[in-house]
């Protein structure tokens, strides 16, 4: 088939529906073991051994750092791929090429001719093994990396660790940012049974980098490492700073990036020690990695971290008195640190709307225990089969004494709260990727 826009639509639409991703349907997607994984890189030769390769698990944080990180590498000259997921608003959001330029750092991501070139090209190994939605696009990346010509490649896990699609690499560093509940269904109950199956990233001759040591994970690292024979294990916290920044002085937004910045500086303190980069120039390498980590969301496309889509009255692109910002937390452990953030900056703000959606898999319980209680909140649905119905929602949260508007569409949440809202108050959106999404959907259509 010719390639054209109408008919990369209709190949996309294809692979949403003949290959649905996790994302969108759960359960339905989920694909344990990595024997298609190993089929499919092997029929494409073993793209993801043509460069070097940092991969990064975790149950947050992991898609700052590995954004961040790619930033700061392409800002050092080389040319990195970045794959990561899932999307908001584009598909190709998930594979990316940042590389420097004049006035700093650009990202590209894959075109739609070479994602309908590689889906073309796969059609026979689809048809004869079944892959998953997630085992597609991690081939796909892999091998768009290599035929790019990439130095190195930033591979974020997808869901979990030991069984994820992306755990095909041999990476030059292993990462995992921290561990939190979620995914209790595939990932186990407790923080420890979690962190075993991110663990399962470690490999032989490898080295290991924990962005944070607690009690309950701390001794479940420190034995898998040992057991598997990672040439290094360490936490980034017994590396003393390196990068000298701090939240408010990078584009990506949220005081929880304190946590991820030290993770990052982690990494490159590591990579300055080994001298893998030929910088010797202490001072250059510096300025550059915080370049890079500093304007990390402008130079690789990163979205929805405590994004501000309006800062002021009418001022950006959805009209409207009230500043908006949008976080992609979805989970208890990120909720947490959204409330902190909430509590400290509410005396800003004469109020506060929180407009909230989840999907259904969520432990709306544990959620629950981190929301703020000054707010008031707008209830909403998410797009997709996965998504919680509003009214459940609603009433589960009823349990825990939080009350809330009901709407049926994050558009009509987004009206309410501008419909209530003054120009002394606040709009804060989280919950859900595809509430945030939809709310950034919504601003680049005004």
């Amino acid at each position: 088939m010719q390639y054209s826009e109408s008919a990369y639509d209709e190949m996309l639409e294809w692979l949403f529906t003949r290959f649905p991703s996790y994302q969108r349907v759960g359960d339905r997607a989920f694909k344990p073991g990595l024997d298609t994984m190993r089929a499919f890189i092997s029929w494409l030769e073993f793209p993801q051994l043509q460069y070097k390769v940092i991969h990064v698990a975790g149950t947050n944080g992991k898609g700052s750092v590995s954004h961040m990180t790619a930033s700061a590498l392409a800002c050092c000259g080389m040319r990195v791929g970045l794959y990561t997921s899932p999307h908001l608003t584009d598909f190709r959001e998930r594979m990316k090429i940042i590389s420097k330029t004049d006035s700093g750092c650009s990202y590209e991501m894959i075109s739609k001719e070479e994602v309908f070139a590689f889906m073309e090209r796969c059609r026979e190994f689809l048809d004869n093994y079944n892959p998953s939605f997630f085992e597609i696009t991690t081939a796909m990346a892999f091998d768009w990396f290599r035929s790019s010509g990439v130095d190195i490649a930033v591979i974020e896990c997808g869901l979990g660790g030991r069984l994820d699609s992306t755990n095909v690499v041999n990476p030059l560093l292993s990462v995992i940012t921290n561990i939190g509940l979620e995914h209790c269904e595939y990932l186990g109950h407790t923080l420890e049974e979690i962190a075993r199956e991110k663990a399962g990233i470690i490999k032989p001759e490898t080295p290991v980098l924990v962005g944070e040591r607690i009690p309950e994970t701390r001794s479940v690292f420190e034995q898998v490492a040992t057991d598997v024979g990672a040439s290094e294990f360490f936490f980034a916290e017994e590396f003393p700073p390196f990068l000298l920044l701090s939240p408010d002085k990078i584009d990506l937004k949220g005081d929880y990036q304190h946590l991820n910045l030290r993770t990052v500086s982690a990494i490159f303190a590591w990579i300055y020690k080994k001298g893998l980069l030929n910088m010797p120039d202490l001072g250059l390498y510096m300025e550059k990695l915080s370049n890079g980590v500093s304007n990390a969301a402008t130079y690789t496309g990163l979205r929805g971290r405590w994004e501000s889509l309006r800062k002021a009255a009418n001022e950006g692109g959805i009209p409207g008195k009230a500043p908006i910002i949008c976080d992609t937390a979805h989970n208890a452990h990120a909720i947490r640190w959204v409330r902190e953030q909430i509590d400290k900056i509410s005396c800003d703000y004469d109020n506060i709307f929180f407009i909230l959606g989840v999907v259904a898999d969520k432990d709306v319980d544990s959620i629950a225990m981190y929301l703020p209680r000054d707010v008031h909140f707008i209830f909403t649905n998410s797009i997709g089969e996965r998504a919680l119905p509003v009214a459940k929602l609603a009433n589960l949260l009823l349990d825990h004494g939080i009350n809330g508007r009901i709407t049926t569409s994050v558009k009509e949440a987004l009206e309410m709260a501008d419909s209530l809202a003054g120009e002394e108050d606040l709009i804060f959106i989280c919950g859900s990727n595809f509430v945030v999404a939809e709310v950034l959907e919504i601003v680049c259509s005004v």
